[in-house]
């Protein structure tokens, strides 16, 4: 297989570098492009692979692409890739661009074109992503198979329908932020009450981390745990209140909701 990559930021490197630590695809069948010549020619250096100034001269190399541009800067790709129909002929292209529909895709596309929308997120940096995806009208089901070996190397990936991906935003594409804050609030808890800031966000950062971990590994509902160590009368319970006091609870999931929302805009911009 021969892999393109159109947007060599941090989400679009992460991605091209699970396909080849999976070796699911080499180097030297690697084309990558972005607007600088900077950036691609550095990317280019570090991997082994291949530069190409060309959007649609990258995408005739390439059996699968995948665009990860910012959404400003996708319809002019799109628009030169359509001005090219011939660089598409067999060719899929895999977009992780927020918010972008697959409909849009496809009004600019030739009538042909096989595409799959896909929200990815920033832990797949790590190889501990989470990526959700959903086919276009001529995407086939080895296309489908593809996206899930080509997201499966970098974390974990759900197929969902394309009216709950500007949802998958806002839980996963955004959720690592939230996470993030909240490490970082159970850390100056610690602070506030003694503990050095380095033990104290050691300490936080592994409790997410571990009770993540029970999460995924036991497969038990998060509230079976919390109950598990949520002991009658003991200091747990009444930091669980404190919680729902000072409305943690819906205090996530509005962030989940105003993701969601904002993922939308930028699908009607």
């Amino acid at each position: 297989m021969k892999l393109g990559l159109i947007g060599c930021g941090k989400m679009g490197r992460a991605l091209l570098e699970g396909a080849l630590k999976n070796g699911i695809v080499k180097a030297k069948d690697v084309f990558v492009s972005s607007r600088t010549e900077d950036t691609r020619a550095a990317l280019a250096r570090e991997l082994g692979v291949n530069a190409v100034a060309s959007n649609s001269d990258l995408a005739s190399k390439a059996d699968v692409v995948y665009v990860c541009t910012k959404p400003n800067v996708t319809p002019i790709v799109l628009i030169e890739l359509a001005e090219s129909p011939e660089c598409l002929d067999g060719t899929l292209l895999i977009s992780a661009v927020a918010g972008l529909a697959l409909v849009k895709m496809e009004q600019v596309l030739p009538d042909s074109a096989r595409v799959v929308r896909c929200m990815p997120n920033t832990p797949a940096l790590i190889g501990k992503g989470a990526a959700a995806y959903t086919t276009g009208s001529n995407a086939n089901a080895a296309d489908a198979e593809m996206t899930c070996k080509l997201l499966g190397a970098v974390g974990s990936v759900v197929e969902v329908h394309e009216s709950l991906m500007d949802a998958v935003t806002g839980v996963s594409g955004s959720g690592p932020a939230y996470v993030y804050t909240f490490i970082e609030a159970m850390a100056d808890g610690g602070v506030l009450k003694g503990l050095p800031r380095a033990q104290a966000l050691e300490l936080a950062t592994q409790t997410v981390l571990g009770a993540a971990s029970m999460v995924a590994e036991t497969g038990l509902h998060p509230a079976i745990l919390r109950d598990m160590v949520t002991s009658p009368g003991g200091t747990t319970i009444a930091a669980v209140q404190a919680l729902d006091d000072n409305g943690f609870r819906s205090a996530t999931m509005a962030a989940v909701e105003a993701s969601t929302e904002k993922s939308k805009e930028l699908g009607l911009s």
